[in-house]
């Protein structure tokens, strides 16, 4: 038995309580019909027009803030990727028989992001849920006292929302100079010696927080070797892409001196013992030698990489895995391991975002991501790592940070 086809339009234009679509330039996409009711606006009067050009605040009412709350609250959607619920706003509305005129509405506004295919949002669910006449009722049935309580509770809530819009915009703040960090540490490097490869990050979407993920290519003494890592900071925000910034730090100085990524992973393990906000770091470091054509590997609590073999086999390098870099009181030599390759060859490194999903086992991400490379082997790496971001991750975006670094042997 077939299912019959649901018509999302004429849904759409059937919920009865009052919805619009706003474009990012915060304008009118659509509306449906309770909206067109509710505030006695025909369609055509709307779409295509800013939503303040459309409803002003009103300038005769001191202290007027619907449209300026509203306004944030459309803009915080914007740059933070979630849902905002207001608090109940007086929003005044000119009549249309008689301009100049104002009408007094009380709603009770949602504003919910809807993203696209590469992780923006593309447009906003505006919502309201009219009380206008609940808030008049009240104050019909209530004595003096009760409407002055109302009035008193309605000053709060104002202050509360005012509170909460500066808070939120510190954190917005907080999160531009996180993701400044990374991208001024985390630099586009496309070229290794004659080898290419890709570098990617992806910083999570529905979050004011940056999380610490990683990634760097070191060029190592002796001989044609490279060294590339990844790695993850538990914790968000400022505090998180810091302790980052120290770790990929001392693991790059460190690698260019090392016998090997185990010797190098355990110096950066017990420098992690006396940076705060380090607990629970994972990294995974690969030496590569070109005229051995061997890659040398240490994981400390991170996932494997993975290596692609020209032939379209594919090789979990997870041989040599261990605890958190600081995961031990006392420092212990942790395990390394060595695999061959074959020149066009591909190793893929990434971090925990790429493949982990809610309510999912970790090996059904693995063996994703294994057969995405596998199926677009012949790419050259600047693409294969836009197909295995695009293939891999959620079309609204990861809820975790994700590091990725590809790179052609």
């Amino acid at each position: 038995m077939s299912e019959t086809p649901i018509d999302y339009e004429a849904v759409y234009r059937a919920l009865p309580g009052m919805v619009a679509l706003l474009t990012p330039d915060l304008v009118y996409a659509d509306v449906n019909e309770a909206y067109v009711r509710g505030t006695g606006r025909p369609r055509e009067a709307l779409v295509g027009r800013f939503v303040f050009d459309a409803f002003p605040d009103n300038p005769n009412a001191s202290g007027s803030m619907g449209a300026r709350n509203l306004r944030t609250s459309l803009l915080r959607v914007l740059s933070a990727g979630e849902r905002d619920t207001m608090a109940v706003q007086r929003y005044d509305v000119e009549s249309l028989e008689r301009p100049g005129e104002w009408e007094e509405h009380y709603w009770s506004p949602v504003n919910t992001p809807v993203f696209g295919p590469g992780g923006k949002v593309a447009l906003i669910v505006h919502r309201i849920e009219e009380v206008t006449q609940l808030i008049r009722a009240r104050g019909r049935a209530g004595d003096d006292r009760g409407r002055v309580l109302e009035a008193e509770l309605y000053a709060r809530a104002r202050e509360l929302q005012e509170l909460n819009n500066r808070l939120r915009e510190a954190h917005a703040r907080e999160r531009e100079v996180a993701l400044a960090l990374q991208e001024a540490m985390l630099s586009a490097r496309r070229q290794v010696g004659h080898h290419r490869a890709a570098v990617r990050y992806r910083p999570a979407v529905g979050a004011l927080n940056v999380c610490g993920d990683w990634y760097d290519v070191v060029d190592l003494v002796g001989g044609h070797r490279i060294g590339v890592s990844v790695g993850d900071v538990v914790g968000h925000g400022l505090a998180a892409a810091g302790v980052m910034g120290q770790l990929r730090s001392a693991l790059s100085a460190v690698s260019r001196v090392a016998d090997g990524p185990a010797q190098a992973l355990n110096v950066v393990g017990r420098y992690a013992h006396v940076v705060d906000g380090a607990e629970s770091a994972t990294a995974v470091t690969t030496f590569i030698d070109f005229d051995r054509q061997t890659i040398t590997y240490s994981s400390a609590g991170h996932p494997p990489p993975v290596l692609l073999h020209d032939d379209g086999r594919v090789e979990f390098l997870d041989q040599a895995t261990d605890p958190p870099l600081d995961a031990r009181p006392e420092p212990t030599p942790r395990p390394e391991a060595a695999t061959t390759f074959t020149p066009g060859a591909t190793l893929v490194l990434y971090s925990d975002g790429l493949i982990e999903r809610r309510h999912e086992d970790i090996d059904t991400g693995l063996m994703r991501l294994a057969e995405s490379l596998r199926r677009h082997r012949t790419e050259d790496p600047e693409t294969l790592a836009d197909i295995v971001l695009l293939e891999l991750l959620p079309p609204g975006g990861a809820t975790d940070d994700t590091a990725l670094v590809v790179v052609r042997l």
